[in-house]
C-alpha cells in the first residue's frame, strides 16, 4: 500500500500528514510547535534552522508510523505560510531570521507605495495580485534597502521559509508560482519576476529563486526520505487550504479562523479589485485563489478572555450566548492588531460603539465575536462583486470548536456553513496537489476536491439573518469611516 504525504510549514507549527489516496483517510499525523521571536515592537521573526530541525525530527516520526502499517510513501507535497523572507549567503547559511507576515517594520515602505509612489503601487498590484502592505516581501526588501543596504546586496538569495526547507532537501533554490504571487515581486501573468517591483525593492532576479509550477516535481535524493519518494513543490498554505477544504466550485467560499483568519474563493482566472483590497494567488493552471486575510480572528476571543474578562475562552463563549443576536445594539470593530483585508491599514485600532447602561460583560463578549465575522463579511461583499454570491461556506480553524460561533457565522452570512471533517486543510491540499502531479495528471482539482469529507452543516435562521443584515449595515458604515 502507498500513501501521499503533506508537509505544512505554518507560523505556529509544522504538521506532516499521510493520506490514503483511495479513501482520503488520515494514516499518520505528527506536528511540532514553532517559536516566534519579537526582538522589538512590530517585529515577528523565526529561526529558519530551528524550523529545519523540526522537519528533521518530524519526518522520521511520520515514517515510523507509516512503516508500522506497511505503507510506502509515494510522494510528498509541500505547503508553506506566505510572505516570509530571509537572506542566505553563497553556502545557503542564513544571514537573518525569517521575517514573518505579521512583522510590521516595513510600514513606511508600504505607505510610500500608497501615497507618493501610488501609481507604482497600483501598477505592482495589477501585475502581481498582491495588495500593498508591510507583510509582503516587496516592502520588507525595501525596508532592508533603507536600513541595511549592505546586507541587501551581500545576500546571495532572499527566500521564504518554505524555499529554505526545499533547498535543504534538494539543494535547489526554487519557488512555486503560488508563494511567488504572494511576494509582490512576481508578474502573475508572465510567470517571471517583475522588474519595476525588483527595482523598488533594490534586488535583482538572480537574488531570488527560480519560479516553477506548483506541480513541479523532483526525485528525492535526501536521506531523510525514502529514495523512491517524489517531491512536489506544492503551493502556499492559503491556496492549498481551499483545495483541502473542498472549496473549488462556483459559489463555494472558504473561511478559516484560527488566531487570524482568511476568506477565499477559487476562480478560473486572475481577478483584481479596483481598489487593491483583494489578493489573487496562483494555485494551478486555470485555478486561482482570490480573497482577503484578517489579522483579527481567534485572537479577539483570546483578548476578551485574558485582558477584558479574565474568563476562560469556554466560559466567555457560554456567556455570550446569554444575550440576543446583535448584542442589543453594541458594535465592536475588531482591529486589535491593525488590519489587512478589507482596510489594509496597519495602524487602525479597534473600538466598541454605541455602548449603553444596559450592556453587560456578556454583551461585550458577544459583540466582539460578531465583530470578527462582520469584518470578514465586509471582504465577502468585495468577493461577491468580483465572482458572484456565496452559496455555501466551508469553514475550518480553531473557531469551529464552538458550535455557537459557527451558527453565528451561518446567521450573519445567510448561507449554510459546512465544517470540514479535518482542520488540516493545507496539508490535505498539499497531498491532493502532489497526487495530481505524480500519479493522476489527468485528474482535475475539482475531482480531487470531491474527496474531501465534511462534518456537521449549520443552517442559517431566517429571522436572525434579517436582524444581522441591519447590524452589518451599521458595522460597514463604522468600519468604512476609518479609511
Amino acid at each position: 500500500m502507498t500513501c501521499f504525504v503533506g508537509v505544512d510549514i505554518g507560523t505556529t507549527n509544522i504538521k506532516l500528514l499521510a493520506l490514503n489516496p483511495a479513501t482520503a483517510a488520515v494514516l499518520a499525523l505528527v506536528s511540532a510547535p514553532l517559536t516566534t521571536l519579537t526582538p522589538q515592537a512590530g517585529y515577528a521573526e523565526q529561526d529558519p534552522d530551528a524550523i529545519w530541525q523540526a522537519v528533521e525530527v518530524l519526518i522520521p516520526q511520520l515514517i515510523a508510523q507509516t512503516d508500522a502499517q506497511g505503507i510506502t510513501i509515494q510522494s510528498v507535497g509541500f505547503s508553506g505560510a506566505m510572505h516570509s523572507l530571509l537572506a542566505v549567503d553563497t553556502d545557503g547559511k542564513p544571514l537573518t531570521n525569517a521575517v514573518l507576515w505579521s512583522d510590521n517594520r516595513a510600514e513606511a515602505e508600504a505607505a510610500a507605495l500608497r501615497t507618493e509612489q501610488a501609481e507604482l503601487g497600483k501598477t505592482i498590484y495589477q501585475q502581481t495580485g498582491t495588495p500593498i502592505h508591510p507583510m509582503i516581501p516587496l516592502c520588507k526588501l525595501a525596508w532592508f534597502r533603507e536600513h541595511d543596504p549592505r546586507l541587501l546586496h551581500r545576500a546571495a538569495k532572499w527566500i521564504s521559509i518554505k524555499e529554505y526547507v526545499w533547498w535543504k532537501l534538494t539543494g535547489q533554490y526554487q519557488i512555486d508560482y503560488s508563494i511567488a504571487t504572494a511576494t509582490g515581486l512576481f508578474d502573475e501573468g508572465a510567470k517571471t519576476w517583475y522588474e519595476p517591483a525588483l527595482a523598488f525593492a533594490g534586488v535583482t532576479a538572480d537574488q531570488l529563486s527560480q519560479p516553477v509550477p506548483t506541480t513541479f516535481t523532483r526525485l528525492n535524493t535526501h536521506a531523510l526520505l525514502p529514495a523512491t519518494a517524489i517531491l512536489c513543490i506544492g503551493a502556499s498554505d492559503g491556496c492549498l487550504a481551499n483545495l483541502g477544504a473542498g472549496a473549488i466550485g462556483a459559489g463555494v467560499t472558504t473561511i478559516t479562523i484560527g488566531t487570524s483568519g482568511a476568506i477565499r474563493r477559487t476562480v478560473d482566472q486572475p481577478l483584481r479589485d479596483p481598489n487593491g483590497r483583494l489578493f489573487s494567488y496562483f494555485l494551478d493552471t486555470g485555478q486561482y485563489v482570490v480573497g482577503g486575510p484578517t489579522n483579527n480572528g481567534g485572537n479577539v476571543l483570546e483578548w476578551i478572555a485574558d485582558h477584558l474578562t479574565q474568563l476562560s475562552p469556554e466560559v466567555a463563549l457560554a456567556d455570550a450566548e446569554t444575550v440576543p443576536p446583535g448584542a442589543d445594539g453594541l458594535l465592536f470593530l475588531p482591529y486589535l492588531l491593525g488590519e489587512r483585508a478589507p482596510l489594509w491599514d496597519a495602524n487602525v485600532r479597534g473600538a466598541y460603539l454605541n455602548v449603553g447602561w444596559q450592556h453587560t460583560r456578556a454583551h461585550f463578549i458577544r459583540a466582539a465575536l460578531e465583530g470578527v465575522l462582520l469584518n470578514i463579511k465586509l471582504t465577502e461583499t468585495l468577493l461577491a462583486d468580483l465572482c458572484g454570491p456565496t452559496t455555501v461556506i466551508h469553514a475550518n480553524g480553531g473557531f469551529a470548536r464552538s458550535r455557537e460561533w459557527v451558527q453565528m457565522m451561518a446567521d450573519i452570512f445567510g448561507v449554510p456553513v459546512r465544517l470540514n471533517a479535518s482542520n488540516e486543510s493545507s496539508a490535505i491540499g498539499a497531498v491532493l496537489l502532489a497526487e495530481k502531479a505524480t500519479a493522476a495528471p489527468a485528474t482535475t482539482l475539482d475531482e480531487l476536491a470531491r474527496r474531501v469529507t465534511f462534518g456537521e452543516t449549520f443552517t442559517p435562521d431566517a429571522k436572525t439573518h434579517m436582524l444581522y443584515q441591519d447590524v452589518f449595515k451599521r458595522f460597514a458604515t463604522a468600519a468604512n469611516a476609518l479609511v
